[in-house]
């Protein structure tokens, strides 16, 4: 028996999950846990003359980013290279170049170890780069078919330790690498336990440097991250795998990820508007980095859903942000589409954000929730209003948009609480259009 759907899906097998489990990198938290990564390295076994990677982006070591973790880097012994090619929403080519420099400049058998330094397109180049050096080969051996040859991962390779510069796409901690396929138009993820970080360095001194719009919408990302963990399918409510092996990564809230969401929520909703208008304000940016980290440790364990599925194709075909896609996005999708699934976890969702619900039903609650966060996104004034002003996307968009999201990403849409139709998808994106007027 597959792990492909819930027990609310035709055609299963009534064997329902009864274990849950949680895998994590290590985690270092703190105002200039920075100067701690040496240790952290050692603490992971990597030897006193080892040879390292920096996988980073030309913005970061312009900012001096790069040169703040090299230097500490340097004068704890260790030697180091920088490659900082890393491109946004990197694709299956950009990873190539990236694993082509490591074999040029250290052989087959890579580095000792690996730092990626950035946002999550430079964390999920440095992901990919460790595991295929490991495994062999080249991204598409790893990418589930029809788009890759969907080969397994059995190693982990040398130590790979990720610091975010952002508070949002959690690619920390995430067992995912996303990489886009530009000619196929699509999204695709190589996902196994082998891909994530042994280590995160979390230093909320990195992110001061997050330009406002930057700020609010990796925000957005780590917000939706939280909302979906919280409000997708219980474990117990999926299939059980014959194999603990078939187990996926993405495998359904429990307790644990029930706690880091409500946590989450209350971090980034009531930090968000500080940190966009006062960026300097390390205190906001310390909430924000711990509430985006605990985001990803719920939506990222739990499952992702319907809002991330619509978010890939978007993202693919108009080179949207990912976190701008995502807050367009959430509004129709996770708050209104899904609140039918369970109103009542949605009526407690708009009390972490706020809204009085006192006297109202659980679908008004919701209903309250979804204007809350619209409101949430206006007060920062950097988010577009929909998907028509994010990328000019019309009705005559929608059919493909929705088609997209269906047939390729149903590896999202398998966790998502509701059960949803292709035309089900082209109503949340009509709806998606317009989440305020101007």
């Amino acid at each position: 028996m597959g792990y492909e759907r819930s027990v609310s899906a035709p055609n299963h097998e009534l064997s329902t999950e009864t274990v849950w489990h949680v895998t994590m990198p290590e985690i270092r938290f703190g105002r200039d846990s920075t100067d701690e990564l040496a240790f952290q390295l050692r603490d992971l076994g990597v030897d006193d003359d080892a040879h390292g990677l920096v996988v980073t982006d030309e913005t970061l070591v312009d900012i001096g980013h790069a040169d703040r973790v090299t230097e500490h880097l340097e004068a704890a012994g260790l030697s180091v290279d920088v490659y900082d090619e890393s491109e946004r929403e990197p694709s299956v080519e950009a990873a190539e170049r990236c694993i082509e420099y490591v074999r040029e400049s250290a052989g087959e058998a890579g580095y000792d170890f690996y730092v990626g330094l950035g946002g999550g397109s430079c964390m999920d180049t440095a992901k990919v780069a460790r595991a295929v050096i490991a495994n062999g080969g080249s991204p598409l051996d790893y990418i589930a078919e029809p788009t890759g040859d969907g080969k397994a991962l059995t190693e982990s390779g040398d130590p790979l330790v990720l610091m975010p510069t952002t508070a949002g796409t959690g690619a920390e901690i995430s067992p995912v690498a996303i990489l886009s396929v530009p000619e196929k138009e699509i999204k695709e993820g190589i996902s196994s336990n082998h891909v994530r970080a042994d280590a995160a360095v979390l230093d909320p001194t990195l992110t001061t440097t997050l330009p406002p719009d930057l700020t609010a919408k990796t925000a957005m990302d780590a917000l939706g991250h939280a909302i979906e963990g919280y409000t997708t399918h219980e474990y117990d409510s999926l299939l059980r795998p014959t194999d603990p092996a078939d187990r996926p990564v993405y495998a359904g809230r429990t307790p644990l990820t029930e706690m880091f969401s409500e946590k989450a929520i209350d971090l980034l909703s009531n930090n968000v508007r500080a940190a966009v208008h006062n960026g300097d304000d390390l205190e906001t940016r310390e909430n924000m980095l711990q509430g985006a980290l605990f985001g990803a440790i719920a939506g990222l364990t739990a499952g992702a859903s319907l809002c991330h599925a619509m978010a890939y194709p978007v993202g693919n075909r108009y080179h949207t942000k990912h976190g701008e896609t995502i807050a367009v996005l959430t509004p129709a999708s996770t708050i209104d589409y899904n609140a039918a699934s369970d109103p009542g976890r949605f009526a407690d969702v708009a009390e972490m954000f706020g809204v009085d619900t006192t006297g109202m039903t659980d679908r008004e609650a919701a209903d309250a929730l979804q204007s809350q966060y619209v409101q949430l996104q206006q007060d920062q004034n950097v988010l577009p209003s929909g998907l028509a002003e994010l990328a000019d996307i019309t009705e005559e968009d929608v059919d493909w948009l929705a088609r997209q999201t269906v047939e390729t990403q149903q590896r999202l849409l398998r966790c998502n609480p509701r059960p949803v139709t292709e035309d089900d998808v082209r109503d949340i994106f009509l709806d998606a259009l317009h989440n305020w007027e101007d």
